[in-house]
């Protein structure tokens, strides 16, 4: 993803927390964790202060709203989107021509959301502690799941427990690399063939890419050697 298209992201995401909640991040977590996250990608400090401004009204700027598009890519995937834009016209005929151009469909609302569960997630280190230790502030907190990948633990919560849960994390010393609200596939579609699978990825990689689309969730499963074959 380009620089600018992820600044760009992130900026909206931390206007929208500033909006919604007010511009403390001290008792705004959405806030917090949107400038969190914006660090983490190395987002200078002025265009954070600039979109938290934005949020509260100090800087005048168009209204963000938050917008849920669903639809299909090739194979019968289900694809949703969450989509932060000033103009709902010009976001939905960028996202209806994304999918015309790769073989997908744009659905009417209610197709596909309910195959999808909306979920905490949180990433940690590995290195910050082991395993049994991260375990342990978990049960306590109420965390769903637990498990490594990679260089990361996963960690997945109920929605209403994200905050509570990184909190946990964070008074015993073990920052949060990223948290958000997520949405996960109660079941997944195994996709084998090479150019529905092809097609797919690239459906996805183009909606990511649009600087209006904040999050894509698909519910497809393509097996790790052809997805290696096909991201190399």
């Amino acid at each position: 993803m380009k620089r600018g298209t992820l600044f760009s992201k992130l900026s909206k995401e931390i206007t929208l927390a500033a909006k919604l909640g007010g511009g403390d991040a001290d008792t705004n977590f959405r806030l917090r964790t949107a400038i969190q996250n914006a660090r983490a990608q190395n987002m200078p400090n002025d265009n954070i202060e600039r979109a938290i401004k934005k949020g509260t009204g100090e800087i005048e700027s168009q209204a963000i709203e938050e917008l849920t598009y669903e639809g299909y890519a090739p194979g019968g995937i289900a694809v949703l989107i969450e989509a932060a834009t000033d103009n709902r016209n010009r976001t939905a005929a960028e996202i209806r021509h994304i999918f015309s151009k790769h073989n997908g469909n744009l659905a009417t609302s209610g197709s596909v959301a309910y195959l999808f569960q909306k979920r905490g997630e949180i990433l940690l280190p590995v290195t910050t502690a082991s395993e049994e230790e991260i375990l342990e502030v978990l049960l306590e907190a109420g965390a769903d799941e637990l498990e490594q990948e990679g260089e990361h633990y996963r960690i997945i919560t109920p929605p209403d427990r994200l905050y509570s849960v990184a909190e946990a994390l964070r008074n015993k010393g073990y920052t949060a690399e990223t948290m958000k609200l997520t949405y996960v596939p109660e079941n997944t579609v195994p996709v084998t063939d090479a150019s529905v699978a092809e097609q797919v990825l690239h459906l996805c990689e183009a909606l990511e890419e649009n600087d209006d689309v904040q999050n894509v969730y698909a519910n497809f499963d393509i097996p790790e050697e052809l997805l290696a074959r096909l991201t190399a």
